[in-house]
């Protein structure tokens, strides 16, 4: 990365604040954000350009035509570096299921990115998911919850693994979420087609975020709400969202963010993500991209997106009709908060890390700077 600047100041700038937009100064030090200028800071001029926090994506698995599926370093920076430049400041990466082998050297290689700071930690989503919800994960692997193997993946992830999506139903789900909590792991559900009570007593457990709402899991019905209501109506529970067009409709998009406030934007964008039509692979499955759609090879079932988080972001404001500033905390502070890192990152205060990125008038990613330096 370039050398990072000691201090300097974006002045005439279009700040994206939580409580709205502030025309002014951002200032930066020792790679944080500061309450004043210090008196040897670099001047730039945004000339009204928009200062958003960096993007928190806390659901991806790859992108630039790489995967973190397998944990290998030249894959795992180059998906990360792509993603980083088009605005993610801060990134998971998500493993879809597979074999308890593959797993567990999948998460060992990935602890060490993490602990590089290349990533910011390791989701499974799976193996423990419903297999008539299963998506774009292989059902031959998919397999109970499984507590030995669990603890030994969060061995294996040296503290690094933050987040595990599983189906409540399944046996044994409930003991692994409350293992999770445990373990300092967040226990997400997804890929479901259990009740709206079976949620519930998975958030009472200590579940606290809702994969990708309304994919992959029993749909919302007005006499039975399943996990979409039960998510949407809990204060404790985040929801994710993938705002690509193609995954969520936008009416249904408006509805979510008028029902909670708690809606994290995500991309769940695989290898293909800032890469062309052609075929791909998630996992273990073939995947084609016709027209930046997804689908599983000779199917119709979406496997992931190719979209970044400045597109999900621009299309939240453009498309879906939100303020900016509900936007930004959707794709920053809401996710930071969910995986707990928003003392650090997610919104731009003094104390937090200088994490931002720079949008023209159209909302296009101008330039991101990442800990006070520019990428």
């Amino acid at each position: 990365m370039p050398k990072p600047v000691d201090a300097v100041s974006l002045v005439n700038a279009r700040i994206v604040l939580p409580d709205g937009v502030r025309h002014g100064a951002l200032h930066i030090a020792g790679g944080v954000i500061t309450a004043s200028a210090a008196g040897s800071a670099d001047v730039i001029d945004l000339d009204g350009l928009y200062v958003v926090p960096g993007f928190v994506d806390m659901h991806v698995h790859g992108g630039a035509g790489a995967s973190y599926q397998l944990g290998h370093p030249d894959e795992t920076r180059r998906a990360a570096a792509f993603h980083l430049a088009q605005g993610t400041t801060t990134t998971m990466a998500s493993l879809v299921t597979g074999a308890p082998g593959e797993l567990a050297d999948a998460v060992a290689g990935l602890a060490d990115l993490a602990a590089d700071c290349v990533i910011a930690g390791i989701h499974l989503e799976g193996p423990h998911l419903a297999r008539d919800r299963c998506g774009a994960h292989d059902p031959a692997l998919l397999r109970a919850p499984d507590l030995g193997e669990f603890r030994r993946l969060v061995r294996l992830g040296r503290g690094h693994v933050r987040m595990i999506t599983l189906a409540p139903e399944l046996p044994g789900a409930l003991d692994l979420v409350q293992e999770a909590v445990a373990s300092d792991v967040i226990a997400a559900v997804g890929h479901t087609d259990g009740t709206g009570e079976t949620a519930r007593a998975a958030f009472d457990a200590g579940a606290r975020v809702a994969t990708h709402l309304f994919n992959a899991m029993r749909p919302l019905h007005h006499r039975e709400g399943g996990p979409v209501a039960a998510a949407l109506n809990d204060p404790r529970v985040t929801v994710e969202l993938i705002n690509d067009g193609v995954h969520v409709e936008p009416a249904v998009v408006r509805l979510a963010f008028a029902a909670s406030p708690r809606v994290a934007l995500i991309t769940d964008a695989m290898a293909a993500a800032g890469m062309g039509d052609g075929d791909y692979r998630l996992g273990v499955m073939d995947v084609q991209v016709r027209d930046g759609r997804a689908t599983l090879a000779g199917g119709t079932s979406i496997a992931g997106s190719t979209i970044t988080m400045a597109d999900a972001f621009r299309r939240a404001v453009a498309d879906i009709g939100l303020p900016v500033e509900r936007a930004a905390e959707a794709a920053s502070l809401t996710p930071a908060r969910a995986l707990g890192i928003d003392s650090r990152v997610g919104s731009l205060e003094p104390g937090k890390d200088a994490d931002l990125v720079v949008l023209d008038a159209d909302l296009r990613v101008a330039w991101v700077m990442k800990q006070g330096r520019r990428v």
